[in-house]
């Protein structure tokens, strides 16, 4: 993410149940009270996922929140959105979400450059609990070193 990128979500939890193999990034069909929801910041990624049907690209149960400041104008929360790739990204998915253990999951929600909201896409493995075991355990070793050198640093 550059420096000119605004971050509004991110899915922490999606590194703790996958393994993400390839990351894409694409545009999200939104509403005019959607954008001003988002600006606010008032959305979960928590349990959103893509599909591919008919050659399109479509995010599930990413909630947005009605705007604080809308009107009649306001569509429903978490109502499907279509995102925006190129066809070869599209054909490129197809393939390998038919592939076994392959799923599409948005690991965050950003503003671009010029002010266009995009959604970091990733391709990835579900994990096994074992799996999910020795990252904790390598996370926990991980921050026991530091710790240590922290406290061999601030002794010295």
């Amino acid at each position: 993410m550059t420096r000119e990128e605004k971050l509004i979500a991110r899915n922490k939890k999606v590194f703790h149940e996958y393994f993400v193999d390839e990351t894409f990034e694409a545009g999200i069909a939104l509403s005019g009270t959607e954008v001003k929801s988002l600006r606010e910041n008032r959305t979960t990624l928590r349990d959103a996922f893509a599909t591919v049907r008919k050659g399109e690209v479509w995010l599930h149960n990413m909630h947005i929140a009605a705007y604080s400041h809308g009107n009649r104008s306001n569509v429903q929360p978490d109502r499907m959105r279509k995102l925006l790739l190129h066809k070869r990204e599209i054909r490129y998915l197809i393939g390998k979400t038919k592939e076994k253990g392959y799923t599409l999951v948005p690991l965050k929600v950003y503003f671009s450059s010029n002010n266009l909201v995009k959604v970091e896409l990733g391709l990835a493995r579900g994990k096994k609990l074992y799996d999910k075991r020795d990252a904790l355990a390598d996370r926990d070793q991980k921050r026991d070193v530091e710790r240590a050198l922290k406290e061999r640093t601030r002794g010295a």
